[in-house]
C-alpha cells in the first residue's frame, strides 16, 4: 500500500520535466520564427531602398499587352552604368576616419576647403530635412548597400540636406554602437557628401546624423 504514492510521484516529475521540455522547445521554436522575421523585414527594407516605390499596372495596359506584340525590354544603359558605379565606389570598412572627424561636443565632419561655419549653419538645422533613412534592423552589408544606394538617389534627385539614423547600439552586444561608426566611415568616402553633424535631440540625437550633399551637377 505505500507504493502506490512512490508511483504517483514519478509520474508526477516526469509529466513535468516533459512539460518543460516542450515549454523550452516552443520557446526555442517562437525565437526561430522571430529571428527569420527580422531578416525578411530587413530584406523587405533594402529592396525598397533599392528599387524605390512599385506601382501596379493599370488592367487597360495590360489588355493591350499580349504575346505576340511584346518585345524584348531594351537595355538599360544608364541603370548598367549606375550599378558600375556602385561598384567602384564600393566603401571600405577599413577606411580611417578618425583623423577627418571634428572631435567637438557633438562628432562632426566637413570636407576639406569648407569652413566651421557650415558646420554650425547644419547643426543650428539652417538646412531643411528633405529626406532620411533608417538602418535599424540591417545587417553591416545591407546596412551599407542601403546607405550608398541611399545618397546617391537622394544626390540625383536634387536633396541637400538628408538625415541618417543608424541608432544607438542598445541592443548590440555590449550595447557598443558599432553600425554608427560604420555609418561615419562611409559617409566620408561618398563624393556627394559634404559635412554631417550628429543630430539635434528632436531629430535622433546620437542615433543620427544630418548629413549635408553636394548640388547636383
Amino acid at each position: 500500500m505505500n507504493k502506490a504514492p512512490l508511483k504517483s510521484l514519478r509520474d508526477l516529475k516526469t509529466v513535468s520535466q516533459t512539460l518543460k521540455q516542450q515549454a523550452a522547445l516552443e520557446a526555442q521554436q517562437a525565437a526561430e520564427r522571430a529571428r527569420l522575421e527580422r531578416e525578411r523585414q530587413a530584406e523587405q527594407a533594402l529592396f525598397s531602398y533599392s528599387v524605390g516605390p512599385v506601382r501596379p499596372l493599370q488592367d487597360k495596359h495590360r489588355q493591350r499587352q499580349s504575346v505576340a506584340s511584346r518585345r524584348p525590354p531594351p537595355v538599360a544603359l544608364q541603370q548598367q552604368a549606375d550599378e558600375r558605379a556602385v561598384m567602384r565606389e564600393a566603401l571600405s570598412d577599413e577606411f580611417d576616419v578618425e583623423t577627418l572627424l571634428d572631435t567637438d561636443e557633438a562628432l562632426s565632419y566637413r570636407r576639406e576647403g569648407l569652413g566651421p561655419d557650415v558646420v554650425r549653419k547644419l547643426r543650428r538645422g539652417g538646412w531643411k530635412l528633405q529626406s532620411q533613412i533608417d538602418l535599424h534592423g540591417l545587417r553591416q552589408e545591407q546596412a551599407r548597400d542601403a546607405l550608398a544606394q541611399f545618397i546617391r538617389q537622394a544626390h540625383k534627385q536634387g536633396l541637400r540636406c538628408v538625415r541618417v539614423v543608424h541608432g544607438k547600439g542598445l541592443g548590440s552586444p555590449g550595447k557598443t554602437p558599432v553600425l554608427k561608426s560604420r555609418v561615419q566611415r562611409w559617409l566620408v568616402q561618398k563624393k556627394e557628401v559634404l559635412a554631417f553633424v550628429q543630430a539635434r535631440p528632436a531629430d535622433g540625437g546620437a542615433g543620427a546624423l544630418v548629413v549635408l550633399l553636394a548640388q547636383a551637377s
